[in-house]
């Protein structure tokens, strides 16, 4: 880049603070790797000065204007709806959008651009709890209601939160390339920097939040151990339940048979290598699939792709 690259993130009233500050400071770590300032960072909003987001943190904002290069959308709630009804932020939506680089949102900062008529025929991401409400009152628009993030030619939207995070370090790895994004991740003590196509329903996480002990535990150790035996009579009595008894507790806590929670988290794993153009049998291997037959035959049944078809469209990511 030859200039600073002008990028600018849309704040309001109520709008969520992670979303505005989480995606910043990776630009913001960027400017510091780079020596000098690749990223020309402003926050905006529809008038300017102080906006108080949705935790009461007050942010310092320019009033909208100018062409930026990127353009970025917060999330929020009800600060949001007053926000989408207000035409003047629609033009300049309009106005800007079109010309820019690439433009996009983190979590229902999806919803006002889906306003301003600017994701038309797009696949987008935003966060879980508002996917069905996303796609049925835009319906031009395809929801991906799984996915951390969406990339769509020059629209780039996120799911929840700190997904803004694992956005921002995309397109920095865009502009900058990998190894920048990856020690922005690692300056951030981020356990791991996390593709777009990650599910947003976790198994992994979701058990955690449900299960009680022992299964808490447990479902740490499986997915260290993912090339061990994990079937119920390793996993019950690793448990210290007989085998009925923990058949039946692991799926009342977790709401998947162990047989199916064990095959999400091996195809969850795989996923992940894959993207790293690992061979199908390494990765068969690595996460007890045991063939490169058995581990094809989930993954198309799972995510209904071949993984070699997959390994393709994300082997950049």
């Amino acid at each position: 880049m030859t200039r600073a690259h002008k990028l600018v993130i849309l704040a309001y009233e109520g709008c969520q603070l992670l979303d505005v500050t989480g995606t910043a400071a990776v630009f913001g770590a960027a400017n510091e790797s780079a020596g000098r300032k690749v990223y020309d960072l402003a926050i905006v909003s529809p008038d300017g000065g102080l906006v108080t987001t949705s935790s009461g943190v007050a942010l310092a904002s320019r009033k909208i204007g100018g062409q930026p290069d990127t353009l970025l959308v917060a999330g929020g709630s009800a600060g949001l709806k007053r926000t989408m009804a207000r035409e003047d932020v629609a033009r300049w939506l309009r106005r800007v959008a079109p010309r820019t680089r690439r433009f996009g949102s983190v979590c229902t900062g999806a919803f006002m651009l889906a306003k301003a008529g600017l994701l038309d025929g797009k696949r987008v991401a935003t966060h879980w709890a508002s996917c069905t409400r996303l796609a049925e009152r835009f319906p031009a628009l395809t929801v991906d209601a799984e996915a951390l993030y969406v990339v769509d030619g020059k629209v780039w939207t996120s799911a929840g939160v700190t997904t803004g995070i694992d956005m921002a370090l995309a397109l920095v790895e865009a502009d900058l390339g990998a190894a920048t994004a990856n020690l922005i991740a690692r300056h951030f003590v981020l356990y791991a920097r996390r593709p777009g196509y990650q599910s947003q329903f976790s198994p992994l996480l979701q058990a955690q939040t449900a299960a009680e002990a022992p299964f808490a535990d447990l479902i740490d150790w499986m997915q260290a151990n993912l090339d061990e035996p994990l079937d119920v009579p390793s996993l019950a009595r690793r448990a210290g339940l007989t085998e009925r008894s923990f058949y039946r507790k692991f799926t009342d806590a977790t709401g998947k048979t162990p047989a199916h929670f064990v095959e999400a988290l091996r195809l969850d794993a795989a996923r992940t290598l894959l993207a790293q153009g690992l061979p199908l049998k390494a990765i068969a291997g690595q996460v007890g699939l045991t063939s490169s037959a058995r581990l094809g035959a989930a993954f198309e049944r799972r995510f209904g792709m071949a993984p070699s078809l997959f390994r393709e469209m994300h082997r950049a990511v």
